[in-house]
C-alpha cells in the first residue's frame, strides 16, 4: 500500500486546474500533480540532474498552462 501527503495549493489554482483538466485522462488536481512530479523527478534522474534550463523550461510550460503565474 502506498503511503501519501498532502500538498496544499491556493483554491482559485485548484479552480483553474480542475477547469483546464476538464475533457483530458486527468480525473483530479491530485492526478496532474503527480503527473508533473514524476515528470520532473523522471528528468532528473535521467540526467543526474536538473539544468537550470531544464527548470526553466518546465516552469515556462506550466506557465504557459496556467498552473503558475
Amino acid at each position: 500500500m502506498t503511503d501519501y501527503t498532502t500538498v496544499s495549493i491556493p483554491k482559485d489554482l485548484a479552480e483553474r486546474v480542475e477547469d483546464t483538466i476538464e475533457g483530458t485522462s486527468f480525473s483530479s488536481t491530485s492526478d496532474l500533480v503527480r503527473f508533473l512530479l514524476r515528470s520532473i523527478v523522471i528528468q532528473h534522474q535521467r540526467t543526474g540532474e536538473l539544468t537550470e534550463a531544464e527548470f526553466e523550461e518546465i516552469t515556462d510550460q506550466l506557465v504557459d498552462l496556467g498552473y503558475l503565474e
